[in-house]
């Protein structure tokens, strides 16, 4: 009997969550980064293996997300893959070595499709710089974006 009134009781307070509208989401900072937005960078590998891509978008002072997809032989494969993205101290010269400043947003694990999305925010009139890498057959196969979004 104790054990039926426990139930009933969790499936009360439950329904209660659902009626008020509770829900239990990410906090704000996290849920600005995805990989979308206006693309400001997006390169293929010579692989074949993986595309890096830099999204912006204006929330947060400025919010540049990273995803390294997997493509070709790799996609739908589990492979140890990796993502970062930097604010670089430079706000000039695309395509130029960056200064890292602050704290990456980064990703790595075993993924079959995408590594990320990991964003830095309050980049706005910064250079980002994202890096991703795939690991196929023994060999590990990294992109690198340099400066972007100066």
């Amino acid at each position: 009997m104790g054990a039926t009134v426990k139930r009933v009781l969790a499936v009360l307070v439950a329904m209660v969550a659902i009626a008020a509208g509770v829900t239990i989401s990410a906090p704000a900072a996290q849920a600005a980064i995805s990989c979308s937005g206006t693309i400001i960078y997006d390169q293929v590998q010579s692989s074949g293996l993986g595309e890096l891509v830099i999204y912006y978008n204006s929330t947060n002072g400025g919010t540049n997300s990273a995803c390294f997809y997997h493509h070709g032989a790799s996609y739908g494969r589990s492979a140890p893959t990796f993502v970062a993205i930097y604010r670089c101290e430079e706000r000039s010269n695309e395509g130029a070595a960056c200064t890292h400043t602050g704290s990456p947003g980064s990703q790595s694990g075993d993924f079959s499709y995408f590594a990320g999305p990991v964003g830095v925010t309050g980049v706005a009139d910064y250079c980002v710089e994202a890096m991703g890498q795939i690991v196929w057959g023994g060999e590990a196969h990294w992109i690198y974006s340099r400066r972007q979004g100066c």
